[in-house]
């Protein structure tokens, strides 16, 4: 999709061309958060909203079956999964709706690698991570994909969390 020449100059000024909207498999309860937050930075900045979804292996082979693709036929892309994927098809009817620019993108493999891939790979200005609020004691025994992010990526990571408006 080429840009326009009011596109490119608003662009230029928000110095924002791309935001990862980074979605997993149990992001289902903040798609609209995420929507809400990517539609009201991209928006403004005509910027290209990239919606990343990481699988699993297993997931993805899950995926996979399904939804019904002929393995035999072809390679299954990630990104044709991740696009039927019904919380990035409900991110994507948000976007749609507010006129904002996307991309989708499937990746198979760790959850925070992948993320941190794509929004190294798609040279993205920012990424939006869902979350939910967690003790201390719960990110220390169980982790935190989102937090693994924030410390890995090569760009800016807001938290957005669905309990929040």
């Amino acid at each position: 999709m080429s840009q326009t020449p009011v596109q490119n100059q608003k662009q230029r000024q928000s110095g924002l061309n791309s935001v990862l909207v980074a979605l997993g498999p149990s992001d289902a309860d903040r798609v609209e958060r995420l929507a809400e937050e990517a539609i009201d930075i991209a928006g403004p900045a005509d910027a290209t909203v990239v919606i990343g979804h990481v699988f699993t292996r297993e997931e993805f082979d899950d995926r996979v079956d399904a939804l019904g693709f002929d393995r035999e036929a072809a390679e299954v892309d990630p990104d044709d999964v991740a696009g039927r994927y019904s919380s990035v098809r409900e991110l994507v009817a948000f976007l749609d709706e507010a006129g904002v620019a996307y991309e989708i993108h499937g990746l198979v493999g760790d959850y925070a690698d992948g993320v941190v891939a794509l929004a190294e790979e798609r040279d993205a200005d920012l990424v939006l991570v869902g979350g939910r609020k967690r003790s201390p004691t719960g990110k220390a025994v169980f982790g935190s994909v989102a937090q693994e992010v924030m410390l890995s990526a090569p760009c800016p990571v807001t938290f957005v969390r669905a309990d929040t408006k």
